[in-house]
C-alpha cells in the first residue's frame, strides 16, 4: 500500500449535542488522527447549515493547530468568493507553518447567506474566481504586479515556511486553474464521482504538473458491509441548476428549492446524485482504495465520512488507519 489518508472534517452536530459538542469532539478526533498517523485533517466551510458548525475554519485550524504537533492542518476549503484574497493571505500566513490553505469556488450556503457574508462588496470591482484566486497566490508570494489598482499592498507577517495553498475542485479546467499557480489540487469526487471526469482531470493536472492530485472521497468503515451501509443511509445530492448556467450541490429537495426562491427564480432543473460512498470493513474499504490507487495513481486519499454519530465516526477513522498500518507490516 503506497498512499497516504487524510481527513476532511464538516464538524457534523450529532442528534442531541450541541455545536460545542461537535467542535470538541472535531478536536478529539484530529488528535487521535494525528497518533494513528493520518496525514492532514481539513475543516470545511459551511454557512446557515443547522447540522453543522464548520462555519470559519480559520478559527478551527488555528484551535486544532495549538493542539497537535505534526499533522497537517488547514481548510477544506476557504469559500474564496466572499473574502478579500488580501486577508485570506494574511490569515493563513499568521497560521502558517504546517498549515494548509484550501479554497473552494462554491457558495457554502444559499443565498441569503452569500448575500450577508458579502453584503458591502463593490459588485462592480469584484473579480470573477479565476482571478480572485491569482490574487490570492500573488498575496501569498511577492504581491500584486506592479499595474495592479493594489500594488504595494503586503501581506504580513512573512512566514519561515509558507501555507501549502490546495485548489478543491472537480473538474479539468480547476485542475489547469490550479496548475497555472503552482497549487497542489484535490479532486472533489465526493461530489462529483464521475470516472471519466476523475480521469480527465487528473490527467490534466498530471500533464501540466508532472504531479498527482489529490482524491477526496467518502468513505465509512464499520464491522460489517451490511453495517456500515445501514448507519450510512441512501446518501444523496441534488445538483441544482438554474437557467443563467449556475449549479449547486444541496443536501434535500427543500434546500433546493429555497435556494432558488432566494435567488428570485421560479424555473430551474434538479438532479438527484447518488454519491458513490466506500462502505464495508476496513479491509474492503482498502480494497476499494486499493483500485483507485491502481487505476489513477492516487497518492493520497482525503477522507469525508457522511455520518454525524460521534463513536461511528471515530471507530471507522481507527478502523481504517488500522488496517493501512497493518497492510504495511
Amino acid at each position: 500500500m503506497s498512499y497516504s489518508l487524510s481527513i476532511l472534517d464538516k464538524s457534523p452536530i450529532a442528534d442531541g449535542t450541541s455545536a460545542h459538542d461537535a467542535l470538541r469532539f472535531t478536536v478529539r478526533l484530529a488528535q487521535r488522527a494525528e497518533a494513528l498517523g493520518y496525514k492532514r485533517y481539513w475543516i470545511a466551510e459551511h454557512h446557515g447549515a443547522p447540522g453543522l458548525a464548520s462555519s470559519a475554519p480559520e478559527i478551527v485550524v488555528s484551535h486544532l493547530l495549538a493542539r497537535t504537533s505534526r499533522i497537517r492542518v488547514g481548510s477544506g476549503g476557504v469559500m474564496l468568493q466572499h473574502y478579500s484574497p488580501f486577508k485570506v493571505a494574511e490569515s493563513f500566513r499568521v497560521l502558517a507553518g504546517r498549515v494548509d490553505l484550501g479554497v473552494g469556488k462554491a457558495p457554502g450556503g444559499l443565498p441569503v447567506t452569500t448575500r450577508a457574508l458579502q453584503w458591502f462588496h463593490d459588485k462592480a470591482k469584484k473579480p470573477d474566481f479565476a482571478h480572485q484566486l491569482a490574487e490570492l497566490d500573488a498575496f501569498l508570494k511577492s504581491g500584486v504586479a506592479e499595474d495592479h489598482p493594489l500594488a504595494g499592498a503586503v501581506a504580513l507577517p512573512t512566514p519561515p515556511e509558507a501555507p501549502q495553498g490546495i485548489l478543491l475542485g472537480g473538474s479539468p479546467e480547476s485542475a489547469l486553474l490550479a496548475a497555472k499557480h503552482g497549487w497542489q489540487f484535490c479532486y472533489a469526487g465526493h461530489f462529483n464521482g464521475d470516472n471519466d471526469s476523475i480521469e480527465r482531470s487528473i490527467a490534466a493536472y498530471r500533464d501540466a504538473t508532472g504531479r498527482t492530485p489529490l482524491l477526496a472521497l467518502f468513505a465509512f468503515a464499520a464491522e460489517s458491509k451490511a453495517e456500515a451501509q445501514r448507519h450510512v443511509g441512501p446518501l444523496r445530492i441534488f445538483k441544482l441548476r438554474l437557467a443563467t448556467g449556475q449549479s449547486v450541490n444541496l443536501p434535500s429537495p427543500e434546500a433546493a428549492a429555497e435556494f432558488a426562491r432566494q435567488t428570485g427564480v421560479s424555473y430551474y432543473r434538479l438532479d438527484e446524485l447518488h454519491p458513490h460512498v466506500i462502505t464495508g470493513t476496513a479491509d474492503e474499504v482498502h480494497q476499494e482504495l486499493d483500485v483507485l490507487h491502481e487505476r489513477f495513481g492516487i497518492e493520497e486519499f482525503v477522507i469525508d465520512t457522511p455520518v454525524a454519530d460521534y463513536a461511528l465516526r471515530l471507530a471507522s477513522v481507527e478502523a481504517l488507519a488500522g488496517a493501512e498500518q497493518a497492510a504495511r507490516v
